[in-house]
């Protein structure tokens, strides 16, 4: 076995720069000196014996086995921390850093009620959120930058445990007098596609609603333009259109102010699941687990 070996420091530099693609960001976000990184990279392809990255003064590009080394240094480092949570969690546990991807059409809905009691159940517990959407949570959960995400499922997630935090309903965000006299539900088959407004892709409640729905014109007709739920209502009381918000989205008061009017969507599955995701053998499975109890219990009062 080789008495030199790459250090955890090295590759998290490799890994910053793979993720940036510029050594001043990738020293940046690593809290370093561009030098100090720049050096950790060089002493990793000296003791290695290869090049592992490209430098030109206006690109950095990543060979082919770079990739590859990137892919394992996530894994490596992924297991350096599961090796730390692991002596972690034998203490108190939820008294640590936990850090949590929440995705953007739940993080300002679900989040304010939910956190200021989090605070009082386990106060020494320091939960660091990123918003991000469901592709990019899950991506950041399985290199480790992320310790759980909280999102809707369904959503192909790979190698994940997962709990469930409670079920929130579709509604059809209609502008007022759009009919004179809306029903009480409103069926797929009475949405206009040629009126429908959705989030752009990347957001899986687009998905969601697409699904409820089970109407393959409207994926094709739909205008998706929303970058968020607050976008998509302004533009639904300016006439424009109507859309799918979730339930959490009205009882939070996303549509005070607007005239736009919400009715339930009556249809087949006409709700996605609010879910706790972690990577599988976590070794803080247990506290994931005492988390999403904890959300489920204060969501149901």
């Amino acid at each position: 076995m080789s008495t030199y070996l790459p250090t955890l420091k090295q590759l998290q530099y490799l890994v910053a720069l793979k993720e940036h693609g510029h050594f001043g960001k990738a020293a940046e976000a690593s809290f370093v000196t561009q030098s100090t990184l720049s050096a950790g990279v060089r002493e990793l392809e000296t003791l290695l014996g290869l090049t592992l990255v490209e430098r030109t003064r206006r690109v950095v590009r990543f060979t082919a086995l770079g990739d590859r080394i990137v892919e394992k240094a996530h894994r490596i480092l992924r297991e350096a921390e599961e090796l730390a949570e692991m002596a972690r969690s034998a203490g108190t546990p939820l008294a640590d850093d936990l850090r949590m991807s929440v995705i953007p059409t739940i993080a300002p809905f679900l989040l304010p009620k939910l956190l200021p009691r989090l605070r009082k159940l386990y106060p020494d517990l320091k939960l660091y959120l990123r918003e991000e959407t469901s592709a990019v949570a899950v991506e950041a959960l399985h290199h480790g930058q992320v310790d759980c995400v909280l999102l809707a499922l369904p959503f192909a997630a790979g190698d994940v445990e997962s709990a469930a935090i409670c079920e929130d309903g579709l509604y059809v965000a209609m502008p007022k007098g759009e009919p004179d006299n809306p029903p009480a539900t409103i069926s797929p088959d009475l949405i206009d596609e040629s009126r429908l407004l959705l989030l752009v892709d990347g957001h899986c409640l687009k998905d969601h609603a697409l699904a409820a729905c089970n109407r393959p014109e409207l994926r094709a007709n739909a205008s998706m333009m929303g970058t968020s739920l607050y976008t998509l209502i302004q533009m639904v009381d300016n006439g424009l259109g109507l859309t799918l918000i979730p339930q959490m989205a009205v009882d939070a008061g996303l549509l005070k102010g607007t005239e736009v009017v919400a009715r339930p969507l009556n249809a087949d599955h006409a709700s996605r699941q609010i879910a706790l995701i972690w990577r599988t053998n976590s070794p803080r499975r247990e506290e994931f687990e005492m988390l999403a109890a904890a959300m489920r219990e204060l969501q149901a009062e």
